[in-house]
């Protein structure tokens, strides 16, 4: 299976676009965003638990990070409430389940360097805000391994960041408010992906905006990117 395979191209999905597709588990649904493979793929998704459901026992072959945008997700290792970032690295193994209020997760399988062994559990309700590279700008670093980093960004109401390349590419999800750039208007539920060395300007309305916001992971294997800051 293929779905937004090519990484070179600018993609978007929004909210009207969402098509959930049933998991081998009952009450277990998924978006799938890009995905390549079958069941085991390297998928980025949204996957929405009912309430009281639960998946199997797996072992993530190609690590997993997610992050919690509904509800309380668990596993035997413990409970994350929305907003708690977790990356589990190659290897790990665990029995995810929900309780009575369901949940909803953001989660990237397969897409771990080997290199990348770091266990991450972070409460973003609770860790403090970095100011930003331009007034407007609040950052909350998620994690970082090489070329790749991970981030929260939060936009004041009209706020305009400096037109800038994406080496190694940058990926979205719009958590709150509007996110806007020169190709369009992103609404709360948006995912983008912006292929190796495209750029924008963003900036935002009179509703500021939330992301999840991933760079430097899309550039061809053949190309290394040196780490650079986010926004």
């Amino acid at each position: 299976m293929k779905i937004r395979a090519d990484f070179s191209k600018q993609e978007t999905v929004f909210p009207n676009d969402y098509a959930w597709v049933a998991s081998p588990m009952p009450g277990v649904e998924r978006m799938m965003l890009d995905r390549i493979g079958g069941e085991v793929a390297r998928a980025t998704s949204i996957v929405r638990y009912a309430p009281n459901s639960a998946f199997s026992p797996h072992t993530h072959d190609g690590g997993e990070e997610f992050l919690v945008l509904e509800g309380v997700f668990s596993d035997e290792h413990g409970d994350y409430g929305k907003g708690t970032y977790v990356r589990n690295p190659i290897g790990t193994r665990h029995t995810p389940r929900v309780g009575p209020e369901g949940a909803t997760i953001f989660v990237k399988l397969h897409q771990f360097d080997k290199r990348d062994t770091h266990r991450v559990v972070m409460d973003t309700n609770k860790t403090p805000w970095l100011a930003g590279l331009v007034d407007g700008l609040s950052v909350m670093p998620l994690h970082d391994f090489r070329s790749e980093q991970v981030a929260l960004v939060r936009w004041a109401p009209n706020t305009v960041f400096l037109p800038h390349t994406h080496d190694g590419g940058e990926e979205i999800l719009v958590l709150e408010g509007t996110f806007h750039d020169e190709s369009g208007s992103y609404p709360a539920g948006s995912w983008i992906r912006n292929p190796h060395t495209s750029r924008h300007t963003p900036h935002t309305g009179a509703d500021g905006a939330l992301i999840y916001v991933k760079t430097g992971h899309l550039a061809p294997i053949s190309q290394p990117v040196p780490a650079s800051g986010l926004p």
